[in-house]
């Protein structure tokens, strides 16, 4: 009755299989702990992948463009008084964005977002460094430095922000997913800490330049899930082990070799 209530519709058959199935899958298990997931090399690429696209959540840099927004819109000629009513509206678009990717993921898929979301911001993070170092010359740069952030708070709300927080369901079995959401929210925390403390000495040392370090990590990140992520758009969660099991190459777990969801669904049956 809630699950109707939440999707709107009667015909939930596909939905509760898939339910039972997992659950079915992990009858008899109990809730693990976060080291656990570590210590599990069945769970191996599911782990790096949240590990690497939570730590890029925060080390792609789009919290660090509310450190030059103020020095940019006061060169492009926003008066003063005006400008902090500015960017509160970067932080606005963020949200509507992160809105609109939760609306289009069932539709657009999970990679083709996280990959365009890094690509647009590696691509913006270049613009921004140019018209940095060029804003003292020519008169019309902050316009420019004040779009690229923009566009750039809009690459990562539209991407990364709408889509990191879907991945622990989606990869990971009831069993795991508590602490995998903890593993995640750990690593946000703590990059989150990491940038805010390195980015003013990243300002020091690279001055105009100091977006390479962020665009290596988008570049870094698009091309990991290019080559290791899995899409999940309208997978069952069996399905998505099946992708990950192709990438641990028969790895054994600690009660024998790691079992398939196939195996598991014939196994339970």
């Amino acid at each position: 009755a809630a699950l109707q209530k939440l999707r709107g519709t009667s015909d939930l058959s596909a939905e509760l299989e898939e339910i039972l199935a997992e659950q079915a899958a992990v009858k008899g298990q109990r809730a693990k702990n976060p080291w656990e997931l570590f210590q599990n090399p069945a769970l191996r690429w599911p782990l790096v992948s949240i590990v690497v696209l939570s730590s890029a959540m925060q080390l792609c840099g789009n919290d660090s463009m509310y450190f030059y927004a103020a020095y940019v819109f006061q060169e492009a000629g926003i008066p003063q008084d005006k400008i902090p009513y500015v960017v509160i509206g970067t932080g606005s678009c963020e949200l509507i964005t992160s809105v609109t990717c939760n609306m289009i993921i069932d539709y657009a898929g999970r990679r083709p977002l996280l990959l365009g979301g890094y690509i647009f911001m590696a691509g913006w993070a270049i613009v921004f460094m140019v018209a940095l170092s060029q804003q003292t010359q020519i008169s019309w740069m902050p316009y420019l430095s004040m779009a690229c952030i923009f566009a750039y708070i809009l690459s990562f709300g539209i991407g990364p922000a709408g889509v990191t927080g879907v991945l622990p369901t989606e990869v990971f079995d009831q069993m795991s997913r508590p602490a995998a959401y903890m593993i995640c929210g750990s690593l946000l925390w703590f990059n989150l800490f990491l940038v805010g403390t390195a980015f003013p000495f990243i300002v020091k040392s690279l001055a105009h330049f100091c977006y390479i370090p962020f665009l290596v990590v988008c570049v870094c990140t698009a091309l990991y899930v290019w080559f290791f992520l899995p899409e999940t758009k309208g997978k069952s969660f069996l399905e998505i082990s099946e992708e990950f099991k192709k990438r641990n190459f028969k790895t054994k777990t600690h009660a024998g070799f790691y079992k398939g969801p196939e195996e598991i669904k014939t196994t339970t049956l």
